[in-house]
C-alpha cells in the first residue's frame, strides 16, 4: 500500500475544495485533491451550477431568435429539443474541467481520482479506479464534498421520467408537459428554461410565494413572468404520491386532493450533503439528518484538525460562497489574514430573466423599523436596454433617509447578476463613502446597464424632502 505525506488534504475539487487547496498551495503548504470522480470541476461543473446556467443562456438565444421580428427576415421560429440544448452545455463544461485541471498541475496540487474516507483524523484511504487503496496523510484535512438533491425514501427515482436536478442532465427527449416539484432556486431556474423551449410546466411550492426571501417585488415580478410564459404556479401544495405510470407518464398525487399528471416529473425540493461513506464515525463526526456538518466561524469542525466548506455545511449552498469558503478554510491553516467569515454574499438566481440581490428587503426594513426610501430604475426607460431589446427588469435601490446608507441592492432582469456588483462595492464602503450620493456624483459610461444606478438614485433622492 501507497502511503503519502501532506500538509493539508482536501476532499473533492468543487468551487470550495479548488478555493482550499490554491489557497494552501499559494501559502507554501503541500497539497493533495481526492475526486471521486474521473475529472476535476465536482458536481458544480458537471451537475449543477455550469450545465444549468449553459443551458439557460442557450434558452435565451433560442427565445431571441423566436421573438425578435428582425429575425424572421431569415427564417421562421424554430422549435429546438432538450438534448440539442444540452450539446452546447458540455462542451463549457469540458473547458471547465481543461481550466480547473491546469490551476492544479500550475500550482503542483496533487490530485487523486477515488473515494476517500477517514481512517483517522490524520488519515485517508483512498480507493481509487483500479480497486488500489492508498494512504494519504496530512496534518490538515478539509471536507468539500459538496451535495446531492436529496431524494426521499417512498418517490421511485429508478422510473424513467422521474427526475432530479442531476439526472435530468440525462435527459434523451423533450416532454410536452412537465411537472416540477419544488420551487426553489433551482426549481424556478428549470422551470425558465423548460418554458423557453416550449414545454407546459407545472411549478409546485409549497409555500404560499415564489422565493420568499426576495424582496416581495422581485418575487411577485418572477411569478408574474413565469406565468407569462404559460408556467402553471400553484401554491401550498405537498405530495402525497408519485406514480410511475408504464406507458410513460408520471401522476402526481397531491395533499390536496389533486392530481396532475404529465410525461416527466422534475423533482426539485432539498439537497443532502455528501458525508455518506467517508468513515466520519472514525473520527467523531456526525452529520445532521441531511449529511450536512456543522462548523464554527473558522470553518473547522469538531476535530480540531478537520475543516468543512461548501454544500456540505448547508447555507448558502453557492458556487460563489464555496470558494470564499474554502479560500477561508485555507487561509486560517495557513494563519495569515486571507480568510474571513463568508456571510455577506449577493443572491444570484438564474432565471428568464435572472435575479439579484444583497442586503435588506423592504420586510425586514419595514419590521426593524428602518426610515428608509427606495429609488428605482426601470429597464424600458434604458437605452442600453433598448437598444439590446431586453425591457423587461428593474433595479431598485434601500437606502436610510437621514444618512443616505445603501441597505439594500435589488434587481430583476438582463444582467441582473452583474450589475449588483456596483451595489455591492458602494455597500461595502465605510462611513460616507458608503451613501445613495455616490451614484450621482460618478460618471456612468452611456448606454449601459450601470447606468441604472444614477437613474434609480435620482428617482430616489427625489422622494425625499
Amino acid at each position: 500500500m501507497a502511503v503519502y505525506n501532506y500538509d493539508v488534504v482536501v476532499l473533492g475539487s468543487g468551487p470550495a475544495g479548488e478555493g482550499a487547496a490554491m489557497n494552501a498551495a499559494k501559502h507554501g503548504r503541500k497539497v493533495a485533491v481526492v475526486e471521486e470522480r474521473t475529472m476535476v470541476g465536482g458536481n458544480c461543473t458537471h451537475l449543477g451550477t455550469i450545465p444549468s446556467k449553459a443551458l439557460r443562456y442557450s434558452v435565451k438565444q433560442i427565445i431571441h431568435f423566436n421573438t425578435n421580428k428582425m429575425f424572421r427576415s431569415i427564417g421562421e421560429p424554430r422549435w429546438f429539443s432538450f438534448p440539442d440544448v444540452l450539446k452546447s452545455a458540455e462542451k463549457v463544461m469540458g473547458k471547465q474541467v481543461s481550466s480547473r485541471t491546469s490551476y492544479y498541475a500550475r500550482n503542483r496540487v496533487d490530485v487523486f481520482f477515488g473515494k476517500g474516507s477517514f481512517a483517522d483524523e490524520n488519515t485517508i484511504e483512498l480507493v481509487n479506479q483500479s480497486g488500489v487503496v492508498e494512504k494519504l496523510i496530512a496534518k490538515e484535512i478539509i471536507i468539500a464534498t459538496g451535495s446531492r438533491p436529496y431524494r426521499p425514501a417512498d418517490v421511485n427515482f429508478s422510473h424513467p421520467r422521474i427526475y432530479d436536478s442531476d439526472t435530468i442532465l440525462k435527459l434523451n427527449h423533450t416532454p410536452r408537459t412537465l411537472i416540477i416539484y419544488g420551487a426553489g432556486v433551482i426549481g424556478c431556474e428549470y422551470a425558465s428554461i423548460f418554458c423557453g423551449l416550449g414545454v407546459k410546466v407545472d411549478l409546485i411550492d409549497n409555500r404560499d410565494r415564489l422565493l420568499s426571501f426576495l424582496d416581495n417585488e422581485i418575487s411577485d415580478a418572477l411569478s408574474y413572468h413565469l406565468r407569462n410564459n404559460s408556467v402553471l404556479i400553484r401554491h401550498n401544495e405537498e405530495y402525497e404520491s408519485i406514480e410511475g405510470l408504464d406507458k410513460h407518464g408520471v401522476v402526481l398525487n397531491l395533499k390536496s386532493g389533486k392530481k396532475l399528471k404529465a410525461d416527466a416529473l422534475l423533482w426539485c425540493n432539498g439537497r443532502s450533503g455528501n458525508t455518506d461513506g467517508m468513515g466520519l464515525e472514525n473520527v467523531g463526526l456526525r452529520p445532521n439528518g441531511r449529511g450536512q456538518l456543522d462548523v464554527d466561524e473558522n470553518y473547522r469542525t469538531q476535530v480540531a484538525n478537520i475543516y468543512a466548506v461548501g454544500d456540505v455545511i448547508g447555507w448558502p449552498s453557492l458556487a460563489s460562497a464555496a470558494f470564499d469558503q474554502g479560500r477561508s478554510a485555507a487561509g486560517n491553516i495557513v494563519s495569515n489574514d486571507a480568510w474571513r467569515f463568508v456571510d455577506d454574499v449577493p443572491t444570484g438566481i438564474y432565471t428568464i430573466p435572472e435575479i439579484s440581490s444583497l442586503g435588506k428587503t423592504e420586510r425586514e426594513l419595514t419590521d426593524a423599523h428602518v426610515p428608509y426610501e427606495i429609488g428605482q430604475a426601470f429597464f424600458k426607460s434604458m437605452a442600453r436596454a433598448q437598444i439590446t431589446d431586453e425591457p423587461v427588469g428593474m433595479l431598485k435601490i434601500l437606502f436610510h433617509r437621514e444618512s443616505l446608507q445603501v441597505l439594500g441592492i435589488h434587481c430583476f432582469g438582463d444582467q441582473a447578476s452583474e450589475i449588483v456588483h456596483i451595489g455591492q462595492a458602494i455597500m461595502n464602503q465605510k462611513g460616507e463613502a458608503n451613501t445613495i450620493k455616490y451614484f450621482v456624483n460618478t460618471t456612468f459610461n452611456y448606454p449601459t446597464m450601470a447606468e441604472a444606478y444614477r437613474v434609480a438614485a435620482l428617482d430616489g433622492l427625489n422622494r425625499l424632502f
